[in-house]
């Protein structure tokens, strides 16, 4: 069994500091660490360190306006970008780092270093456009290796489960046909995008894939999205490399939404996006959400365990929620569009 390579950014994303209360905090990585030592003690872990992202590497995704002002704001003490983006005097650092961690994973995946990787980084990315930082995010992290990736020529499937849509990822390869983009998310809820009849731009049609689910939706709808209406496409195109944007806030748990996954139901979408990998060490999962400690825990060491085929212990996965007939009809809508 290969080890999953785990890169956190540790110390410096800790100094990334939002402030007293807000959900997005440095205890999120420490909750997260609780459940890679669980692994780890198992031997289905090797940890790395992770490195900063050069301006060219952080260029392919952000303007450079944007990186230069953020910069300059976040140098100069930092503070409320927007109501739900707070920065400090370590933001800056903390995100260049967690940009560029998923690159790290890479390189070490090409050299036979594991079969997966888990990003543990903070902030989190996916909500961050081309030139604008938003819910929690500064700069796209998924979006950075994603688009190194497809430099490469590499074909790229991002699958993003996090409760909240991945707006800017979307929007970053809206027309990249290079990208095939999947969301499960709750609907309706921050950010209000990720409709199912958004499908992509006319050089990438058909390669966004959204799947918005209702509120109390359960494991078994997201299972039987991505068996019966993802897995179709993703064969049709051929990724080289999986990205996940694993986020944990659909666990049941979780304070700032409504969907009523567990533990068990990350393990198992873990290891159906694994099984799309053309093989072994092309797999890379990035912390996105996930604002309960015990849940980040216990849904941590659940997808490792999905991504590693190590036994770890893990709630039952969850059924009997709605959302089934919205996942079918999209299915129907995507037929008869012939995608």
């Amino acid at each position: 069994m290969w080890p999953v390579v785990v890169i956190s950014s540790g110390a410096v994303g800790q100094n990334h500091d939002t402030g007293w209360g807000h959900p997005e905090r440095a205890e999120r990585l420490r909750a997260v660490d609780d459940g890679v030592a669980a692994l780890e003690r198992e031997g289905a872990v090797v940890r790395v360190p992770g490195r900063r992202a050069s301006r060219a590497e952080l260029l392919r995704v952000h303007r450079s306006s944007y990186l230069d002002g953020l910069e300059e704001y976040i140098r100069a003490g930092g503070g409320a970008i927007d109501a739900d983006t707070r920065t400090s005097s370590g933001s800056w650092d903390a995100a260049v780092l967690a940009a560029g961690s998923g690159l790290e994973a890479a390189d070490r995946l090409s050299e036979g270093a594991g079969q997966a990787a888990f990003v543990a980084v903070r902030p989190p990315g996916h909500h961050a456009t081309a030139d604008r930082a938003m819910g929690f995010c500064l700069l796209n992290n998924v979006a950075v290796t994603a688009a190194a990736l497809a430099e490469r020529d590499e074909r790229v499937l991002i699958v993003d489960w996090d409760v909240h849509h991945g707006n800017g990822t979307q929007d970053i390869f809206w027309n990249d046909p290079k990208v095939m983009y999947v969301s499960t998310h709750e609907w309706p809820l921050y950010p209000g995008t990720g409709r199912a009849e958004d499908i992509g731009g006319p050089s990438a049609w058909g390669l966004t894939v959204n799947i918005p689910l209702p509120e109390g939706a359960t494991g078994d709808v997201a299972r039987f999205a991505l068996d019966e209406l993802v897995a179709p496409c993703v064969e049709r195109f051929g990724p080289t490399w999986i990205l996940i944007s694993a986020g944990f806030d659909a666990h049941r748990r979780d304070p700032l939404a409504g969907l009523a996954w567990s533990s068990g139901d990350y393990a198992a979408l873990a290891a159906t996006v694994a099984g799309w990998a053309p093989r072994p060490g092309r797999v890379i999962a990035f912390l996105e959400g996930g604002y309960d400690l015990e849940a980040l825990t216990s849904c941590t060491r659940a997808t490792l365990s999905g991504l590693s085929g190590a036994s770890a212990m893990a709630e039952a996965p969850t059924s009997g929620g709605p959302g089934r007939e919205a996942v079918a009809s999209q299915m129907e809508r995507r037929a008869q569009l012939g995608l």
